[in-house]
């Protein structure tokens, strides 16, 4: 398959695009990644997905997939290159799904609301929560992944995608507020399974630098700033 048949319709501040990205590496898979600006929206995204009007969006042999875990899952279903991505035990599966689920609906908007908090008690009780949840991850990486490297196992697995690309703004808001949030102290697992991460091959060259994250995170706080009334 031609790199030309498959794109990917994204942004690089984006972890739910980074998903694809680290999906579509870990099966070999040759794409053209298309940067949206959304300013306006392109008529490419608008088109492929007129539901959300998001990214990332996934077109292969221009059929478009919409929303970042269907993606994941797709590629691994379509490409049988490199290892499988969702676990091969129906209840393995099953908590994979529960997890990343609960990091999309609970925990990463927990995290990016820290950067919005009106006053220092808000921020403290929204740190702690995700501190708090940072504490359970730690427990589900500790039977997940049975003592291997991974939630995956020995290889990044769905799992590790869900969560892992939020690294990059954990990091962001650690550096905004000056709080350690992912602690060898408190989850040392997670810590190291943090490390690990992002050396690994299919992540690395796709995980933004934090710095260039917290100057994308000030001009987001700022415009917010300028919109909200006095």
């Amino acid at each position: 398959m031609t790199k030309s048949e498959v794109k990917l319709l994204g942004a690089w501040p984006s972890p739910f695009v980074m998903r694809a990205r680290i999906a579509l590496n870990i099966k070999s898979v040759s794409y053209e990644f298309l940067e949206e600006t959304f300013q306006p929206k392109s008529q490419l995204l608008l088109d492929s997905n007129p539901v959300y009007k998001k990214v990332p969006v996934l077109i292969n042999q221009d059929k478009p997939i919409c929303e970042s875990l269907i993606i994941v899952q797709y590629v691994d279903d379509v490409w049988s290159s490199g290892p499988s991505i969702l676990p091969s035990e129906p209840y393995d599966r099953a908590i994979a799904r529960f997890w990343a689920t609960y990091l999309d609906d609970k925990w990463y908007p927990t995290l990016r609301s820290v950067r919005g908090a009106k006053g220092e008690d808000e921020r403290k009780k929204l740190i702690k929560e995700v501190g708090e949840g940072l504490t359970l991850l730690e427990d589900a990486l500790n039977k997940i992944s049975r003592g291997k490297d991974f939630f995956g196992g020995d290889q990044i697995g769905y799992l590790d995608i869900a969560f892992g690309c939020f690294l990059g703004w954990l990091r962001v808001t650690e550096s905004l507020t000056g709080v350690k949030l992912l602690d060898q102290v408190k989850t040392p697992c997670l810590a190291k399974w943090a490390e690990r991460f992002c050396a690994h091959g299919a992540v690395k060259d796709v995980m933004p630098q934090t710095e260039k994250l917290v100057e994308f995170a000030k001009m987001l706080m700022a415009k917010m700033a300028a919109s909200t009334p006095n």
